[in-house]
């Protein structure tokens, strides 16, 4: 059986390049907000995963199918139709939290906003430290 290639790896390519590199003004303007805030909260510098997510520290994970590889504790990308944060799944505070949060669509492990004003800056700061700290908890480092 082949082994699975993870497609999300953390790159050394620049964060600013890539922040430049987004098409809407709004955007590339919310864009540097949410590397301020996430890099403050999370104590962590900012890295590319893949070709557009920007991440916050990393942990490893290992399933119980075997799969496992490393991902961003937190993170964003700025995209076209919406910006999309990354915190961590399946935990049941996460929604408590989300309900006081402003304007947004959730998908299955993405939060979605349209810019930095519908949302509570807050409650950003609450949803970032709480995902760091549930997957500190789950995957704890060796």
């Amino acid at each position: 059986m082949a082994k699975y290639e993870q497609k999300t790896k953390q790159t050394d390519n620049s964060v600013f390049e890539f922040i430049e590199s987004v098409d809407s003004p709004q955007k590339r303007e919310d864009a540097y907000k949410l590397l301020q805030i996430f890099e403050e909260t999370s104590g962590y510098d900012a890295k590319m995963w893949g070709p557009s997510i920007i991440g916050f520290g990393s942990y490893h994970y290992k399933y119980a199918t075997g799969h496992e590889g490393d991902a961003p504790l937190v993170g964003f990308s700025p995209r076209k139709a919406k910006i999309s944060l990354y915190f961590a799944t399946g935990d049941t505070e996460r929604e408590e939290i989300l309900q006081r949060f402003g304007k947004h669509t959730t998908g299955k492990a993405c939060v979605y906003i349209n810019k930095i004003a519908d949302i509570d800056v807050e409650v950003l700061k609450e949803l970032i430290a709480q995902s760091i700290t549930f997957l500190r908890k789950m995957y704890p480092e060796d």
